[in-house]
């Protein structure tokens, strides 16, 4: 008798561009293979690059992006993936579309001062922003609406990606979030 598939649960790492969120992602990803927990990571650069790959960052734009990435995680975690997002989304309705699609679903606040995010911008959009060339960068030309009841929280300013990721995973399963069962069949 074939056994039914159990939903997958959808991790959204959020915080100011440069604070370390996809780094979080893709150690979390390793420490839980480690634990025999599957994931997908769904960075938002990279997912951009395919989705707007000549982005204008307005706001409509946005809605839609952020749309599509909540779609695709709910729809993976429906046929059993466990999906990290890593992806500013500086609007909590953003998030709170995907909490709304998913049973299993958690905010992750990685939260990082901004001067250590300008310090690291290793795409420069921090640089832009300020010569008046990026005028929506979240945190500086645009709000960024941090989370009101994330089910973890970490501050990277001074902790390793590491130490931050048995943080994370620590709350995250202290929130029932990820479980045992999390890459088994049921």
């Amino acid at each position: 008798m074939k056994q039914a598939i159990s939903a997958g649960f959808v991790v959204w790492f959020t915080g100011l561009p440069a604070s370390g969120k996809t780094t979080l992602a893709n150690v979390i990803k390793e420490l839980l293979a480690e634990q025999g927990v599957r994931v997908v990571v769904l960075d938002s650069d990279d997912l951009r690059s395919v989705l707007t790959p000549e982005p204008a960052y307005s706001e409509e734009e946005r809605e839609w992006f952020y749309n599509v990435i909540a779609y695709l995680a709910g729809f993976l975690a429906k046929e059993g993936i466990n999906v990290l997002i890593a992806a500013t989304a500086h609007r909590r309705r953003y998030r709170e579309r995907a909490r709304e699609r998913v049973g299993r679903f958690a905010e992750v606040y990685v939260q990082c001062s901004l001067e250590a995010c300008k310090e690291r911008d290793p795409k420069g959009i921090y640089a832009l922003a300020e010569s008046g060339e990026a005028e929506s960068v979240p945190g500086v030309g645009a709000d960024y609406e941090r989370p009101l009841q994330p089910e973890a929280t970490v501050d990277t300013t001074n902790s390793s990606p590491q130490e931050a990721a048995r943080m994370v995973v620590a709350q995250l399963q202290a929130a029932k979030i990820i479980t045992e069962r999390s890459g088994e069949e049921a």
